[in-house]
């Protein structure tokens, strides 16, 4: 474990984004860091009408997730499955990145490295022009074999059947994880590398309630990081954050121009405190 960068603060700092006016200290915790990483959940895609899962109208509030997201309920009854995840891919590609999502990709172009993690399954940040996103639960647009694992870029699909991997033969899945399945493992370790690495953790439009990912931002934290909550409304991390952002994801601090405000203002403090530095891109 590196040596603590930032002091834990007595209580959180609150800043008001609509006024984009930012906390010296978050700007130098973002002025000084070398990797700046971003936690996403369900509440940063609200804005672009793609519903969360435990909101009192979510999918959970509706469907009974033993039913249909789980390896059990593809066993049983594989076509409803399918029909249900193939109903909200055509929900999702309909749907656009909002605010939220570009303010992040636009803050990755201007710091010296990001890692992106997100527990959303809609590739939204992907399209909002984020890179190397780390996709904990995997994404709704892809597809893979049941029985191998691989991803299937083309199959063929012939009513009212399940397709198949063209290559075994085994039906064809969402590729996302499942209750009752683990995260892979690859995907999980290049999480948990970027939150002990990190300088700043962004923890955007999530609870931070369901694990693993919940403990992403203690552990960046007990590694020396700043976290910086950004939420409309108090979290369980609320009490262990450094700062936190008031306001919905795709207002505010990652509204329009609210994202470049920061990443401004953070840039010219680096410029103020290390104008020797070589490592930002701006």
């Amino acid at each position: 474990m590196r040596s603590p960068r930032f002091r834990p603060l007595a209580s959180a700092t609150v800043s008001t984004p609509a006024a984009l006016s930012f906390d010296p200290a978050l700007l130098s915790a973002l002025g000084e860091a070398r990797l700046v990483a971003a936690l996403t959940g369900a509440g940063i895609s609200t804005a672009s009408r793609i519903p969360t899962f435990r909101d009192p109208d979510g999918l959970w509030a509706r469907f009974d997730p033993r039913e249909l997201a789980t390896p059990s309920a593809f066993a049983r009854d594989p076509k409803r499955v399918w029909n249900w995840y193939a109903r909200r891919r055509e929900r999702v590609a309909a749907a656009q990145p909002n605010a939220g999502h570009f303010a992040l990709a636009q803050l990755e172009r201007r710091v010296p490295a990001f890692a992106p993690i997100t527990q959303n399954v809609d590739g939204l940040h992907q399209r909002a022009g984020s890179r190397n996103v780390i996709e904990l639960h995997g994404n709704i647009m892809r597809v893979k074999c049941s029985r191998e694992g691989r991803t299937i870029e083309r199959w063929e699909e012939i009513a009212p059947e399940v397709p198949r991997c063209p290559a075994c033969g085994a039906l064809l899945r969402p590729d996302v994880v499942w209750f009752e399945e683990l995260l892979p493992e690859s995907v999980l370790g290049a999480a948990e590398d970027a939150a002990e690495r990190c300088d700043v953790m962004l923890v955007v439009g999530t609870s931070a309630e369901a694990y693993p990912a919940a403990a992403l931002p203690p552990s960046a934290k007990a590694a020396g990081a700043a976290v910086v909550e950004i939420n409309p409304r108090p979290t369980p991390l609320s009490g262990e954050a450094d700062f936190i952002l008031a306001g919905p994801a795709g207002r505010g601090a990652l509204g329009a121009g609210g994202a470049d405000a920061l990443a401004r203002a953070s840039a010219s403090f680096r410029a103020v405190r290390a104008p020797s530095a070589t490592a930002l891109r701006v």
